[in-house]
């Protein structure tokens, strides 16, 4: 698939679902809202963020996760996206950040720029080995990456990807897919990061009733802990640093 092809895709699904994307992307459920909370925690955290870092989110989108991340840590934050319709969004219900439309494959940044780049669920939009040395390029010698990304080895998203049927009922792009932490971690290394960790967790299914989202949730806690079992997990945590 070209690069022109790709963009064009997602700038036609950026429009299709505009309206209610958080909905399609089911972060307005009880189960979304503990599940971008946690991964927010996540970018915090691993990415060591703090009011004084300078960070650049990729596939921001409507600007849910600008927004928790922002309200973690008082960063700056730089958000792009491809998509007009979900940066106007983002740019209405946000002040806080600057929100720019950008190609994630050809970041018109300096090299050594910022602190951080992150992101949920975009490098499976993206030709991710291209992005991978953009985001090498603009971030300073110490600076991490940290992404949440879709687990292949998960049942439901293999389906969900391979089926052309089921990939169009979730409203997914077509050139969308998922990632084999093996494989992504070789890649990412291969791109001059270091300290390369991918952890699979989350079992917490979207569409679980609202009165069992706790108990999953501590089951799932456990399930992430077991060897075999967590890599069936539905989420990558992906984290690496520039040397």
């Amino acid at each position: 698939m070209t690069e022109q092809l790709r963009i064009e895709q997602e700038v036609k699904q950026g429009k299709k679902i505009a309206h209610n994307a958080e909905a399609i992307w089911r972060w307005d459920t009880v189960t979304g809202v503990r599940r971008a909370n946690r991964r927010s925690q996540f970018f915090v955290s691993k990415g060591s963020i703090t009011a004084q870092s300078n960070i650049l989110e990729l596939g921001c989108g409507t600007g849910l996760f600008t927004e928790l991340v922002y309200q973690k840590s008082g960063a700056k934050i730089t958000a792009i996206d491809i998509s007009d319709d979900l940066l106007e969004i983002a740019k209405k219900k946000y002040t806080h950040s600057v929100f720019e439309k950008m190609n994630a494959s050809k970041l018109r940044f300096g090299n050594n720029e910022f602190d951080l780049v992150f992101g949920s669920s975009v490098l499976h939009h993206l030709d991710y080995q291209i992005a991978l040395k953009e985001i090498f390029r603009v971030l300073k010698g110490g600076g991490k990456l940290v992404f949440a990304e879709p687990n292949l080895l998960n049942p439901h998203i293999f389906l969900q990807k391979k089926i052309p049927f089921l990939k169009r009922r979730a409203k997914d792009c077509p050139h969308e897919t998922a990632f084999i932490r093996w494989k992504l971690k070789e890649d990412i290394e291969s791109t001059g990061f270091v300290n390369v960790n991918i952890q699979p967790y989350d079992f917490l299914y979207p569409l679980i009733p609202n009165f069992a989202v706790s108990f999953i949730s501590s089951v799932g806690g456990i399930l992430e802990k077991l060897p075999l079992v967590r890599e069936i997990a539905g989420s990558l945590i992906i984290s690496a640093e520039k040397k």
